[in-house]
Protein backbone atom coordinates (compact mmCIF):
# COMPACT_ATOMS: atom_id res chain seq x y z
CA UNK A 1 0.00 0.00 0.00
CA UNK A 2 1.01 3.58 -0.59
CA UNK A 3 1.97 5.60 2.94
CA UNK A 4 3.59 8.80 3.83
CA UNK A 5 6.47 7.90 5.90
CA UNK A 6 9.05 10.03 8.22
CA UNK A 7 12.62 8.61 9.25
CA UNK A 8 14.08 11.44 11.06
CA UNK A 9 12.52 14.30 12.72
CA UNK A 10 12.61 17.52 10.92
CA UNK A 11 10.85 19.54 7.71
CA UNK A 12 8.22 18.91 5.67
CA UNK A 13 10.62 17.17 3.55
CA UNK A 14 11.34 14.46 5.31
CA UNK A 15 7.71 13.13 4.28
CA UNK A 16 7.95 11.18 1.66
CA UNK A 17 5.89 8.62 -0.12
CA UNK A 18 6.03 4.87 -0.44
CA UNK A 19 5.14 1.15 -0.58
CA UNK A 20 4.73 -0.20 2.39
CA UNK A 21 3.77 -4.01 3.53
CA UNK A 22 0.06 -4.01 4.20
CA UNK A 23 -1.05 -4.18 7.63
CA UNK A 24 -2.77 -7.24 9.10
CA UNK A 25 -5.69 -7.06 11.66
CA UNK A 26 -4.98 -9.37 15.11
CA UNK A 27 -8.13 -11.04 16.74
CA UNK A 28 -9.34 -7.65 18.30
CA UNK A 29 -8.59 -5.20 15.36
CA UNK A 30 -10.17 -4.08 12.60
CA UNK A 31 -8.60 -2.84 9.47
CA UNK A 32 -9.31 0.79 7.20
CA UNK A 33 -9.42 1.39 3.92
CA UNK A 34 -8.69 5.28 4.38
CA UNK A 35 -10.58 7.61 2.26
CA UNK A 36 -9.52 10.83 4.19
CA UNK A 37 -7.18 12.37 6.74
CA UNK A 38 -6.18 15.68 8.14
CA UNK A 39 -2.96 17.66 8.75
CA UNK A 40 -3.42 18.44 12.31
CA UNK A 41 -0.97 20.40 15.01
CA UNK A 42 -0.10 17.56 16.87
CA UNK A 43 1.34 15.80 13.63
CA UNK A 44 4.03 18.71 12.79
CA UNK A 45 4.86 19.09 16.06
CA UNK A 46 5.53 15.19 15.90
CA UNK A 47 7.15 15.49 13.01
CA UNK A 48 9.98 18.11 13.84
CA UNK A 49 9.69 16.62 17.48
CA UNK A 50 8.81 20.44 19.13
CA UNK A 51 8.81 20.37 21.87
CA UNK A 52 11.81 18.38 22.33
CA UNK A 53 10.51 15.97 24.79
CA UNK A 54 8.68 14.52 22.54
CA UNK A 55 11.25 12.82 21.58
CA UNK A 56 10.96 10.83 24.93
CA UNK A 57 7.80 8.99 24.01
CA UNK A 58 8.22 8.69 20.10
CA UNK A 59 11.94 7.76 19.72
CA UNK A 60 15.41 10.19 20.79
CA UNK A 61 17.32 10.31 17.66
CA UNK A 62 14.75 9.31 15.16
CA UNK A 63 10.88 8.43 15.16
CA UNK A 64 9.98 5.36 16.51
CA UNK A 65 6.33 4.85 14.82
CA UNK A 66 7.38 5.91 10.53
CA UNK A 67 3.71 6.76 9.36
CA UNK A 68 2.16 9.87 10.72
CA UNK A 69 -1.25 10.76 11.07
CA UNK A 70 -4.65 9.76 13.81
CA UNK A 71 -7.47 11.47 11.95
CA UNK A 72 -9.54 9.18 9.74
CA UNK A 73 -12.45 8.19 7.65
CA UNK A 74 -12.88 5.69 5.55
CA UNK A 75 -15.03 1.90 5.10
CA UNK A 76 -13.95 -0.93 6.93
CA UNK A 77 -12.33 -3.63 5.18
CA UNK A 78 -11.65 -6.59 7.73
CA UNK A 79 -12.12 -7.37 11.29
CA UNK A 80 -10.92 -9.92 13.47
CA UNK A 81 -12.41 -12.64 15.13
CA UNK A 82 -13.27 -11.09 18.25
CA UNK A 83 -14.62 -7.74 16.55
CA UNK A 84 -18.71 -7.61 16.62
CA UNK A 85 -18.79 -3.76 17.24
CA UNK A 86 -17.94 -3.15 13.42
CA UNK A 87 -18.64 -4.91 10.44
CA UNK A 88 -17.05 -5.03 6.65
CA UNK A 89 -18.16 -2.28 4.84
CA UNK A 90 -19.40 -0.01 7.40
CA UNK A 91 -18.05 3.60 7.28
CA UNK A 92 -16.42 4.60 9.76
CA UNK A 93 -14.40 7.71 11.16
CA UNK A 94 -12.99 8.99 14.34
CA UNK A 95 -8.95 8.87 15.48
CA UNK A 96 -6.25 5.92 15.75
CA UNK A 97 -5.10 7.20 18.89
CA UNK A 98 -1.73 7.96 19.47
CA UNK A 99 -0.48 4.48 20.54
CA UNK A 100 -1.59 3.36 16.89
CA UNK A 101 -1.11 6.87 14.93
CA UNK A 102 -0.66 5.37 11.18
CA UNK A 103 -3.43 7.17 9.25
CA UNK A 104 -1.18 8.72 6.25
CA UNK A 105 -1.57 5.90 4.67
CA UNK A 106 -4.26 3.41 2.47
CA UNK A 107 -5.10 0.99 5.35
CA UNK A 108 -4.92 1.21 9.32
CA UNK A 109 -5.24 -1.66 11.66
CA UNK A 110 -6.95 -0.25 14.91
CA UNK A 111 -8.39 -1.95 18.14
CA UNK A 112 -12.17 -2.28 18.03
CA UNK A 113 -12.03 -0.02 21.21
CA UNK A 114 -10.57 2.64 19.47
CA UNK A 115 -12.49 6.02 19.37
CA UNK A 116 -13.78 5.19 16.30
CA UNK A 117 -18.22 5.45 15.04
CA UNK A 118 -20.44 5.27 12.75
CA UNK A 119 -19.40 8.07 9.62
CA UNK A 120 -22.27 10.99 9.94
CA UNK A 121 -24.06 10.21 6.56
CA UNK A 122 -24.61 14.19 5.51
CA UNK A 123 -21.21 14.74 5.05
CA UNK A 124 -18.27 13.14 2.74
CA UNK A 125 -15.25 11.72 3.92
CA UNK A 126 -12.86 14.41 4.01
CA UNK A 127 -15.22 16.50 5.49
CA UNK A 128 -15.57 13.18 8.43
CA UNK A 129 -11.92 13.00 8.35
CA UNK A 130 -11.50 16.63 9.69
CA UNK A 131 -13.93 16.26 12.50
CA UNK A 132 -12.29 14.50 15.52
CA UNK A 133 -9.05 16.00 16.24
CA UNK A 134 -10.20 19.57 16.72
CA UNK A 135 -13.68 18.09 18.48
CA UNK A 136 -12.50 15.78 20.74
CA UNK A 137 -9.87 18.28 21.91
CA UNK A 138 -12.70 21.24 22.17
CA UNK A 139 -15.48 18.63 23.97
CA UNK A 140 -12.38 17.03 26.04
CA UNK A 141 -11.40 20.12 28.04
CA UNK A 142 -15.48 22.25 28.16
CA UNK A 143 -16.28 18.80 29.99
CA UNK A 144 -13.51 19.34 32.32
CA UNK A 145 -14.30 23.08 32.70
CA UNK A 146 -18.10 21.91 33.89
CA UNK A 147 -19.58 24.07 30.59
CA UNK A 148 -23.18 24.79 30.53
CA UNK A 149 -26.02 27.29 29.83
CA UNK A 150 -25.94 30.86 30.66
CA UNK A 151 -21.93 31.14 30.68
CA UNK A 152 -19.99 33.41 29.14
CA UNK A 153 -16.90 32.41 27.10
CA UNK A 154 -13.72 33.49 24.98
CA UNK A 155 -12.52 31.17 23.16
CA UNK A 156 -8.74 32.74 21.51
CA UNK A 157 -7.91 31.37 17.92
CA UNK A 158 -11.73 30.62 17.39
CA UNK A 159 -10.66 30.40 13.89
CA UNK A 160 -8.45 27.13 13.97
CA UNK A 161 -9.03 23.23 14.06
CA UNK A 162 -10.33 22.86 17.86
CA UNK A 163 -11.64 26.83 17.78
CA UNK A 164 -14.04 26.09 15.12
CA UNK A 165 -15.29 23.34 16.87
CA UNK A 166 -14.77 24.91 20.21
CA UNK A 167 -17.23 27.76 19.02
CA UNK A 168 -19.91 25.22 17.86
CA UNK A 169 -19.57 22.75 21.06
CA UNK A 170 -20.16 25.76 23.89
CA UNK A 171 -22.46 27.42 21.69
CA UNK A 172 -24.60 23.72 21.70
CA UNK A 173 -23.96 23.88 25.65
CA UNK A 174 -25.91 26.91 25.96
CA UNK A 175 -22.90 29.43 26.54
CA UNK A 176 -22.68 33.00 25.00
CA UNK A 177 -19.56 32.91 22.80
CA UNK A 178 -17.16 35.61 22.12
CA UNK A 179 -14.57 34.80 19.55
CA UNK A 180 -10.90 35.92 19.01
CA UNK A 181 -9.51 35.87 15.27
CA UNK A 182 -7.86 37.99 12.72
CA UNK A 183 -10.06 39.98 10.64
CA UNK A 184 -10.22 37.35 7.60
CA UNK A 185 -12.23 35.19 9.95
CA UNK A 186 -14.52 37.15 11.54
CA UNK A 187 -17.10 36.42 9.14
CA UNK A 188 -16.21 32.07 9.37
CA UNK A 189 -16.44 32.61 13.00
CA UNK A 190 -19.76 34.48 13.41
CA UNK A 191 -21.15 32.40 10.91
CA UNK A 192 -20.27 29.35 13.19
CA UNK A 193 -22.20 30.78 16.24
CA UNK A 194 -20.56 33.24 18.15
CA UNK A 195 -22.18 36.21 19.86
CA UNK A 196 -19.53 38.75 19.51
CA UNK A 197 -16.27 38.73 17.59
CA UNK A 198 -13.09 40.53 18.50
CA UNK A 199 -10.43 40.88 15.58
CA UNK A 200 -6.83 40.87 17.35
CA UNK A 201 -5.33 42.66 14.66
CA UNK A 202 -7.82 45.95 15.23
CA UNK A 203 -8.70 45.60 19.12
CA UNK A 204 -6.61 45.33 21.88
CA UNK A 205 -8.12 42.52 23.41
CA UNK A 206 -7.17 43.29 26.85
CA UNK A 207 -9.13 46.55 26.75
CA UNK A 208 -11.77 45.20 25.01
CA UNK A 209 -12.88 41.59 26.11
CA UNK A 210 -14.92 41.19 29.43
CA UNK A 211 -14.92 39.17 32.58
CA UNK A 212 -15.80 35.51 30.97
CA UNK A 213 -16.68 32.05 32.84
CA UNK A 214 -14.16 30.14 31.09
CA UNK A 215 -11.48 31.44 28.91
CA UNK A 216 -10.28 28.45 26.07
CA UNK A 217 -6.50 29.50 24.69
CA UNK A 218 -6.35 27.04 22.08
CA UNK A 219 -3.17 28.08 20.18
CA UNK A 220 -1.23 29.03 22.78
CA UNK A 221 0.04 32.28 21.86
CA UNK A 222 -1.60 35.30 24.92
CA UNK A 223 -0.27 35.90 27.77
CA UNK A 224 -1.45 33.91 30.43
CA UNK A 225 -1.49 36.67 32.80
CA UNK A 226 -3.70 38.46 30.27
CA UNK A 227 -6.09 35.85 29.89
CA UNK A 228 -6.44 35.39 34.15
CA UNK A 229 -7.35 38.97 34.10
CA UNK A 230 -10.45 38.22 32.14
CA UNK A 231 -11.47 35.44 33.89
CA UNK A 232 -13.96 35.53 36.48
CA UNK A 233 -13.37 34.46 40.08
CA UNK A 234 -14.22 30.98 40.30
CA UNK A 235 -13.76 30.48 36.61
CA UNK A 236 -11.94 28.38 34.75
CA UNK A 237 -8.68 29.11 32.24
CA UNK A 238 -8.11 26.57 29.65
CA UNK A 239 -5.11 26.02 27.93
CA UNK A 240 -5.55 23.87 25.02
CA UNK A 241 -2.23 23.77 23.52
CA UNK A 242 -0.08 24.48 26.62
CA UNK A 243 3.39 22.91 27.30
CA UNK A 244 5.41 22.08 30.17
CA UNK A 245 5.80 25.42 30.81
CA UNK A 246 1.91 26.31 30.97
CA UNK A 247 1.15 23.25 33.14
CA UNK A 248 4.01 24.20 35.92
CA UNK A 249 2.47 27.94 35.74
CA UNK A 250 -1.38 26.48 35.81
CA UNK A 251 -0.81 24.11 38.44
CA UNK A 252 0.42 26.80 40.90
CA UNK A 253 -2.27 29.45 39.82
CA UNK A 254 -4.93 26.92 40.39
CA UNK A 255 -3.35 26.43 44.21
CA UNK A 256 -2.89 29.66 44.96
CA UNK A 257 -6.05 31.58 43.32
CA UNK A 258 -9.76 31.56 42.96
CA UNK A 259 -9.82 30.85 39.63
CA UNK A 260 -8.46 27.21 37.94
CA UNK A 261 -6.47 26.68 34.95
CA UNK A 262 -6.86 23.37 33.17
CA UNK A 263 -3.59 22.05 30.89
CA UNK A 264 -2.99 18.71 28.94
CA UNK A 265 -3.43 16.07 27.33
CA UNK A 266 -7.15 15.93 25.73
CA UNK A 267 -8.70 11.87 26.37
CA UNK A 268 -10.11 10.04 23.06
CA UNK A 269 -13.31 8.13 23.56
CA UNK A 270 -15.18 6.18 21.49
CA UNK A 271 -18.79 7.72 22.64
CA UNK A 272 -17.56 11.05 21.66
CA UNK A 273 -17.28 10.32 18.38
CA UNK A 274 -20.63 8.90 18.93
CA UNK A 275 -22.05 12.12 20.17
CA UNK A 276 -19.72 14.18 17.23
CA UNK A 277 -22.03 11.64 14.95
CA UNK A 278 -25.42 12.82 16.11
CA UNK A 279 -24.39 16.74 15.92
CA UNK A 280 -23.16 16.47 12.56
CA UNK A 281 -26.14 14.70 11.28
CA UNK A 282 -28.54 17.30 13.04
CA UNK A 283 -26.42 20.42 11.21
CA UNK A 284 -24.97 21.22 14.82
CA UNK A 285 -21.31 20.49 13.96
CA UNK A 286 -20.17 21.74 11.22
CA UNK A 287 -16.95 20.63 9.62
CA UNK A 288 -14.63 22.83 8.63
CA UNK A 289 -12.36 22.53 5.45
CA UNK A 290 -9.63 25.09 4.54
CA UNK A 291 -8.01 23.21 1.71
CA UNK A 292 -7.65 19.77 0.68
CA UNK A 293 -4.76 17.75 -0.64
CA UNK A 294 -3.76 13.89 -2.01
CA UNK A 295 -1.81 12.12 -0.12
CA UNK A 296 1.25 12.81 -2.04
CA UNK A 297 1.16 16.49 -1.39
CA UNK A 298 1.61 15.79 2.61
CA UNK A 299 4.36 17.72 2.73
CA UNK A 300 3.10 21.05 0.75
CA UNK A 301 0.10 19.85 3.31
CA UNK A 302 2.18 20.17 6.46
CA UNK A 303 4.09 23.57 5.41
CA UNK A 304 0.94 24.93 5.13
CA UNK A 305 -0.97 24.22 8.26
CA UNK A 306 2.81 24.90 9.83
CA UNK A 307 2.29 28.39 9.22
CA UNK A 308 -0.56 28.87 11.41
CA UNK A 309 -3.33 30.87 9.67
CA UNK A 310 -5.57 28.05 8.24
CA UNK A 311 -9.48 28.19 8.29
CA UNK A 312 -10.52 25.71 10.52
CA UNK A 313 -8.52 22.35 8.87
CA UNK A 314 -6.90 20.59 6.17
CA UNK A 315 -7.81 17.45 4.79
CA UNK A 316 -5.99 14.67 2.83
CA UNK A 317 -8.00 12.97 0.17
CA UNK A 318 -6.69 8.99 -0.33
CA UNK A 319 -9.58 7.01 -1.52
CA UNK A 320 -12.84 7.54 -3.27
CA UNK A 321 -15.28 10.09 -2.24
CA UNK A 322 -18.63 9.68 -1.37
Amino acid sequence: MKAITYHAYGSPEVLTLQDVPMPEPNDDELRIRIHATAVNSADWRLRKADPWLVRLAFGLQKPNKAILGSSLSGIVDEVGKNVNTFQVGDAVFGLSGTNVLGTYAEYVCVPANAPIALKPSNVSHEEAAVIPFGAHTAWHFLRKANISAGQDVLIYGASGAVGTATVQLAKHAGARVTGVCSTDNLELVTSLGADDVIDYREQDVDKTAGMYDVIFETVNKAPMSMLLEHTKAGGTLILGAGMIKEMLQGAFTSLTSNKKVIVGAAEERAEDMRFFKELVEAGTLKPVVDRTYTLGQLPEAHAYAEKGHKKGNVAISIGARS
